[in-house]
């Protein structure tokens, strides 16, 4: 592993894509900060990954932690995969809580992380990645706010890069934008919303999916991404892999 990518923070790393990510870059001989809520599971890791992972059981959306964590331990590649399981229903059955319920987590934790890395700010050559959804290219009109809260964290992204730039502070900010999976608690739930709104079972709604994006996908392709400095900014990935986003569906 290159040397700027020695130390890695990874939110939402108790569970899903933050997880798979978090368990690859030790493999790849990382020390890892894993963020994430879930205390239970976060304290395990170590038994599984070695002292490599750093557990940290707090909230991502907390804004003094992601300034401590970063002042502290200077990751030179910081992935943003937090997130909530969003509300199921159509839209004339969500409130306003259940609505904004992933910008309250997703996008909220996005911008407090992004903006604490140009703040403090990151060193030179340091690369941010934050997950979005692929549902931002054709809407979720069961999740609520999900999609517009993902879409917002590709904004996010622009602005930061511009900043960066303007600054002379060499970050590098990708958004990675992951399709609809069976493969983790998220995905299994939006599986199943779907599946009962065509009538079908939520295995033959998951046969349209296929080949089904796995987490170990996810985090390969950060890692590969992370690596390569000619990396472009955006990235759709499924289950048959990794590609650009189209420029039709890019937010300058």
């Amino acid at each position: 592993m290159s040397e700027p990518l020695q130390t890695a923070v990874v939110t939402g790393a108790s569970r899903g894509f933050g997880r798979a990510i978090a368990t690859l870059l030790v493999a790849e001989g990382a020390r890892v900060v894993g963020v994430a809520r879930d205390e239970q599971r976060l304290q395990a890791m170590p038994d599984e990954l070695g002292a490599s992972f750093v557990p940290m059981a707090a909230d991502a959306t907390d804004e003094p932690l992601a300034r401590k964590v970063i002042h502290e331990y200077r990751p030179g590649l910081l992935v943003l995969a937090a997130g909530a399981v969003p509300h199921m229903a159509p839209v004339h059955e969500q409130t306003w809580e259940t609505f904004s319920r992933n910008w309250n987590t997703d996008t909220r934790h996005a911008f407090g992380w992004t903006r604490a890395a140009l703040r403090e700010p990151l060193a030179p050559g340091s690369v941010v990645i934050a997950l979005s959804s692929g549902a931002v290219l054709g809407g979720s009109p069961l999740s609520g706010g999900y999609a517009s809260a993902k879409a917002a964290i590709r904004y996010l992204r622009g602005y930061a890069a511009e900043e960066s730039d303007r600054a002379g502070l060499d970050i590098r900010f990708v958004t990675l934008l992951p399709h609809l999976t069976p493969a983790t608690d998220l995905g299994t739930v939006g599986v199943a919303g779907y599946a009962a709104r065509q009538g079908v079972d939520p295995a033959t709604f998951a046969e349209g999916l296929r080949p089904i994006l796995t987490p170990d996908q996810v985090a390969k392709a950060v890692l590969s991404i992370a690596a390569d400095s000619g990396s472009g900014p955006e990235y759709q990935i499924n289950g048959t892999g990794l590609r650009p986003v189209d420029q039709g569906h890019r937010i300058q």
